[in-house]
Parts: structure tokens; C-alpha cells; sequence
């Protein structure tokens, strides 16, 4: 990993007289040992289409197969760490920006991360994906038609949207579109498969790519509690 420039940065940078500090405990050390490849699942869908869902599916499952894992969640992140940004464009791009390098960062920690986020734009979701470690980042469409999510409407977005509370809701105001990931790596349609059976899918997915071992991971051995 010696010199090579894990964060690549999607925006300029105006602080001067920076240097990157990598210490000297690297990714691979962390990853041997939490016996795992830390890696960003970064759903994406209209709201109502079940990313939360999912992602906290998802969650279980890993733990259960002993995994770390962490969910950064947009409405949580929202109350926080984006507690400044609005819903104008601009703003949008910035939750998506600061959230994809925290993403970045516990990756880069050996953390698989879950993230759920409408992420409306194209750039900003390349943007993302340009922040974390080369290789681990994993987009994931949670598809739905929109007649469902406005059924579905967990929030009450649809209907505050309808009422006019919400003139800038994603996908319904034509200022405020919802593009559709033009190469993703999975697509998961929730109007077909329950949340468990989305997460089991993601689970073999990081199988494959070698993001977890294909078996649980191995019990702890036990101290004895024998006087030595």
C-alpha cells in the first residue's frame, strides 16, 4: 500500500500545507485482524424503497456470521455531522460527499459499511465511490416502482409531498429527479423479495468478492481459568 493515494479527493482542496500521514499499521494489517476486507454497500433507491431495511438486514446478518459492520444512515447522519445541509442540489451533493468519506474512512478501517441513502445524482454516487479504497466499493440499487413507495411511504414523504410540505421531494418534483444507477453491482427489487432474502443475496455477494470468508468466523478460544 506504500504511496498509493487511497482517498482520492472529488473536490478541491483549500487548506495548504497538508501531507498525508499513513502511520505505519496499514488496511491489510487491520483486515488480518478482523479476518475480513473492509468495503462500502452503498444502497441507493427513492425513498420508500427499502434501503433502511435492507441495510439493517443486512447488518444482522453479518454480525451473526461474526462480521463488524456499520450502517450510516442519512437521516442519522442528518441530525449530526450534515445537521447544517438543507435539500436544494448543492446541499444534496454535500451530504453525499461528507458521507461518502466517512464511508471511506471505515473502510479504509476494515469496516464493512452499509450505507443508506436516496443519493439521487450520478456524480455524487461516482464521487463516492472515487473516496473509497480501490476495489471496495459496492453500488446497490434498491429498485421499486414509485406507486409502491408512495404505499409504502414509511416516512410520510409521499404524503407531505402531496399536501405541498415537501415542494423538493426526490422523484416526484421535476426539479429534484432520481437518477438511476447506470452500472450498478447489484440491483435488488424489493417489490419481489423480503428485506432477509435482499441481505442474504448482499451476503453471498461479499462471498464472492472475497469482502468475508464463505463460513462464519472462527470462535474465540476461551481463556482457562486454571492456575498456571
Amino acid at each position: 500500500m506504500a504511496g498509493h493515494n487511497v482517498f482520492r479527493m472529488a473536490t478541491e482542496v483549500k487548506s495548504r500545507n497538508l501531507t498525508t500521514d499513513r502511520g505505519t499499521i496499514s488496511r491489510g494489517h487491520r483486515e488480518a485482524l478482523l479476518g475480513q476486507r473492509g468495503c462500502v454497500v452503498w444502497l441507493t433507491g427513492l425513498s420508500g424503497s427499502g434501503k433502511s431495511t435492507v441495510a439493517r438486514a443486512l447488518e444482522e446478518a453479518l454480525t451473526t456470521a461474526g462480521r463488524l459492520v456499520y450502517v450510516l444512515d442519512g437521516d442519522n447522519l442528518r441530525q449530526g455531522l450534515n445537521a447544517d445541509l438543507g435539500f436544494a442540489p448543492e446541499d444534496r451533493h454535500e451530504n453525499v460527499r461528507r458521507s461518502g468519506h466517512v464511508a471511506a474512512l471505515l473502510a479504509d478501517a476494515g469496516v464493512i459499511t452499509i450505507t443508506a441513502f436516496i443519493s439521487p445524482y450520478r456524480k455524487g454516487r461516482r464521487e463516492a465511490r472515487q473516496a473509497a479504497p480501490r476495489g471496495r466499493f459496492i453500488e446497490v440499487y434498491v429498485e421499486a416502482p414509485i406507486e409502491l413507495c408512495r404505499r409504502r411511504d414509511p416516512k410520510g414523504l409521499y404524503r407531505k409531498a402531496k399536501q405541498g410540505k415537501i415542494p423538493d421531494m426526490t422523484g416526484v418534483a421535476a426539479a429534484a429527479p432520481y437518477e438511476v444507477p447506470a452500472k450498478p453491482e447489484v440491483v435488488l427489487h424489493t417489490a419481489r423479495y423480503t428485506a432477509a432474502q435482499c441481505a442474504q443475496r448482499l451476503l453471498a455477494y461479499l462471498r464472492r468478492r472475497k469482502m468475508i470468508p464463505a463460513g462464519p468466523a472462527p470462535a474465540k478460544k476461551q481463556r482457562s481459568s486454571r492456575a498456571v
